[in-house]
């Protein structure tokens, strides 16, 4: 479907608006309490409405008529609100519990726009909570206003993603059946780490391996990015020598001239020496005792397993968190005496290196790693695209 319009709520630096721009779909508003990540949303995608605030404050019947849109003609909402304040002992007081006015206000723009579709995205974990009944809740607010829904925890490595990334996956529809979710293209057999959704995760048998691509190494999604020494980069920079190009670098690197965002982060004397410990494939318990951090001096072997971690060319990043510190998991460059650039994170994220990154580093860290991959984004968005093809609307009272 040519031209599916959306509205991004939560839209950080706009993870799910570039999938769905790439599959055709329209952004026409967007929002975000975090100034920063508006500012990199805005350069990325100047044609759309974007404003930084609470959405509390947000007007939803302003912004339909500003956006001359009638009730029922927007085509998919998307965003994923925090649900922080759920209560396993009050679950039918949800809405009224202050830290839940995120969801709430989500819901305000559900009733103001009755979008065709809706799309909403949450961690994984979010399905364990109060045993499973904030999910139930969420679903039954949707069911409620008449949609039709279906939830998946996907897995970005099998939509060509180079990272072990999991995601919840809501989708809705209020004009026919539920929407399915898009089809695995990439073979990885990816194990859930989380309580609770391992029944609806998308999970891959071993003769899918000779039907699909196979997964996206970090070898091909970084390896041919100027070297660096640790502190050092600059947010706009040349690429310097050519290197050969792998098909997803070549994609990520496709109408790109500048590399913006190749900086990496400075490293303590410390955590150096811990570093030139550690080979790629090795994590923590390759550091001697005496260089370990205090409190990891008592862990096991078996605890915080990928901690001061550096990953291996052939494999698969985790998951790209909001901070490059080694303390929190496996940031370390493969063979570089360094932790992973803005852009590096970025193209692990499958941002094209057309997309820049604005504010201080540690918040384009934030940025980056808060956001949806790009390119499960555009499974979801063609899948969703296909959909209101085959789906003709009816009529919505007014």
């Amino acid at each position: 479907m040519e031209n599916m319009k959306t509205i991004d709520l939560f839209a950080g630096a706009g993870g799910i608006t570039e999938g769905f721009r790439q599959a055709g779909a329209s952004c026409i508003f967007a929002n975000d309490f975090n100034s920063n990540a508006c500012e990199t949303f805005r350069h990325n995608h100047p044609g759309v409405e974007t404003v930084a605030g609470p959405i509390q404050e947000l007007d939803t019947a302003q912004i339909r008529t500003h956006a001359q849109l009638e009730r029922g003609e927007l085509d998919v909402l998307v965003g994923g609100p925090p649900c922080q304040g759920f209560s396993i002992n009050a679950p039918e007081r949800f809405l009224e519990d202050p830290r839940n006015s995120l969801f709430k206000h989500y819901l305000r723009f559900v009733d103001e726009f009755a979008p065709k579709l809706f799309m909403f995205e949450n961690v994984p974990g979010m399905l364990s909570l109060g045993g499973g009944k904030l999910f139930d809740t969420i679903i039954g607010q949707m069911q409620d206003r008449g949609y039709r829904t279906s939830a998946k925890i996907l897995l970005s490595a099998h939509y060509g993603v180079p990272q072990v990334r999991w995601r919840m996956i809501i989708l809705g529809s209020r004009i026919g059946e539920a929407p399915q979710h898009p089809e695995a293209t990439h073979f990885y057999q990816g194990r859930p780490n989380f309580k609770g959704g391992a029944t609806i995760a998308t999970r891959l048998v071993p003769f899918d391996e000779y039907l699909l691509s196979p997964a996206v190494t970090l070898a091909e999604a970084i390896s041919d990015l100027p070297p660096l020494e640790v502190g050092a980069g600059d947010e706009v920079s040349n690429y310097g020598k050519t290197r050969k190009l792998s098909a997803f670098a070549e994609t990520m690197k496709r109408d790109s001239n500048e590399l913006y965002n190749h900086t990496a982060n400075r490293l303590s004397k410390i955590n150096l020496e811990r570093l030139s410990h550690i080979k790629a494939g090795d994590a923590w318990t390759a550091i001697p005792f005496d260089l370990l951090p205090a409190g990891m001096k008592k862990a096991r072997s078996s605890d915080h397993t990928m901690r001061y971690g550096r990953l291996q060319w052939s494999a698969l990043a985790g998951t790209m968190m909001t901070k490059c510190d080694p303390h929190w998991g496996a940031v370390f460059h493969p063979e570089q005496q360094r932790t992973f650039t803005i852009r590096e994170a970025a193209r692990i994220q499958s941002f094209p290196d057309t997309y820049r990154f604005f504010g201080p580093r540690v918040a384009q860290y934030g940025q980056v790693g808060n956001a949806v991959p790009v390119l499960m984004a555009k499974a979801i968005a063609d899948s969703l695209a296909e959909y209101l093809t085959k789906t003709p609307a009816p009529a919505l009272c007014r």
